[in-house]
Formats: C-alpha cells, sequence, structure tokens
C-alpha cells in the first residue's frame, strides 16, 4: 500500500471513529439492539434478537420483489451521489467506489413479505465508511435513498450506521445480480429489507425525515422486524 493510500485509509478510520462515538449510543438504544422483549424464534442472533423474526418464514431460495422496473446500469455508466446535509459531497464512479475499504460480512436478509434468507455472505462498502469520507452535518438526523429504477425509501441514520449495513455489489461469491438489485444495493439486516434500495444511486442525507415510495404507500417508516413493525400506525386511518 503507497504512502498516499496508507494516509488515506487512516483519515477513514479517524473519521469512522468520530462518527460513530457520535451516534453509539443511539445505535446501542435502537430496538434491533436494546428490545427486551423482542418477538421471534430460534437461537439468538448475533445481536441477540430470536434468529427467526415474528411472522417470518426462512427460505432457502431468494425471491425477487420490485416495482416492476429493472434497470440494467453497466459499471462503467454507474455513480453513485452522496449529498445534502453533508460537509463533503461526493460522486463516486466505479473504479473509486472499489478502491474504498472492502468489508465481507455474513448476515440475515428480512422481507416485509414473511420470508427471511439466513446466513448470506456479501461484500461492500460499509455505509459508515462511506459516511466518514462525507462527514454528515451535525443536523443530519435521516438518509433517503434512490435507486436507478426511481425508488425511495427513508432510513433513520442511527440505523443506516451500523457496521452491517453494506452497499453490496457481490453475495455468496457472486457478483450481485441485475435482479436483485446489481451492480450496487444497500443491505440493512437489522431491518426490513424493502429499507435497502436496490440499483442504488444516490444517498441523500436528511435534516428531518422524509417519506420514500413505501412509507408513503403504508408502510412503516422504522421497518423493526423483531416487533412485526411492517406497516404504519396511520395506515387506513
Amino acid at each position: 500500500m503507497s504512502e498516499d493510500a496508507d494516509e488515506k485509509e487512516r483519515r477513514i478510520v479517524e473519521a469512522r471513529h468520530k462518527l460513530m462515538e457520535r451516534w453509539e449510543q443511539r445505535m446501542r438504544d435502537s430496538p434491533a439492539l436494546s428490545d427486551a422483549r423482542p418477538q421471534g424464534s430460534g437461537p439468538p442472533n448475533r445481536h441477540g434478537m430470536p434468529k427467526l423474526p415474528v411472522g417470518q418464514t426462512e427460505t432457502r431460495k431468494w425471491p425477487v420483489l420490485d416495482l416492476g422496473r429493472k434497470p440494467v446500469v453497466p459499471k462503467d455508466r454507474w455513480q453513485l451521489v452522496v449529498d445534502g446535509a453533508v460537509e463533503q459531497p461526493l460522486t463516486l464512479d466505479w473504479a473509486a467506489f472499489m478502491a474504498l475499504p472492502q468489508t465481507t460480512d455474513t448476515s440475515d436478509f428480512h422481507c416485509v413479505t414473511s420470508w427471511s434468507k439466513m446466513d448470506m455472505q456479501w461484500v461492500g462498502v460499509r455505509f459508515a465508511d462511506l459516511m466518514a469520507r462525507v462527514h454528515p452535518t451535525a443536523t443530519a438526523v435521516h438518509v433517503m435513498c434512490h435507486g436507478y429504477d426511481g425508488y425511495t425509501t427513508n432510513v433513520a441514520l442511527e440505523e443506516a450506521l451500523k457496521p452491517d449495513v453494506l452497499l453490496a455489489h457481490t453475495v455468496d461469491g457472486r457478483e450481485l445480480a441485475v435482479e436483485h438489485g446489481g451492480p450496487v444495493r444497500m443491505i440493512t439486516p437489522q431491518l426490513y429489507a424493502w429499507k435497502g434500495s436496490k440499483w442504488i444511486s444516490r444517498i441523500q442525507l436528511l435534516t428531518r425525515e422524509k417519506l420514500g415510495f413505501w412509507e408513503m404507500n403504508g408502510y412503516s417508516s422504522s421497518a423493526h422486524p423483531w416487533r412485526d413493525d411492517r406497516y404504519s400506525r396511520s395506515r387506513g386511518s
């Protein structure tokens, strides 16, 4: 590793530690880490929650769910914009994205339509490492993720900063297929999977909560699987 690369890595690590210090307590207080009565079954996962959340059925298949559009984005045309309430907005092409620190992590995938696929091995860039590059402002509280298909979804910043939230390009040893959101999708293992945008194109930091596509269509903004938190309380009112 060159001296420049060493220095870049050192700065990223230092910035990430500062970011974690700011948000550590809020992450610890989130339901997936602090809930005294989580709903589900099976042995505890690595966060202490039951392996299978309430209302879920384990599957070995990986069903495909989307809005009916599957954009094909070649790597040489793919870009990720990170903007909004950040000090250093950033646009990454494929080479710049792959030059960021890469993380391999195994986690479970819980779909709101009641299935869970367990122990998926992902490779990608930690959301927290990306935030260490752009420096969210002190007023940033939420994230809006945008997909190349026009999809949007909101995530509380304390949820997005958890170390198992990745911008993933590889799963179970293979490049992420188009139907599953390739070349890059976001994964949110401690929330229902709709919170992770497929074909991700933009990450927008917000100073207040705004609703994404499914949140505007009756789904929960918080989306905690171990609370069966699928739908908005105001749904149907």
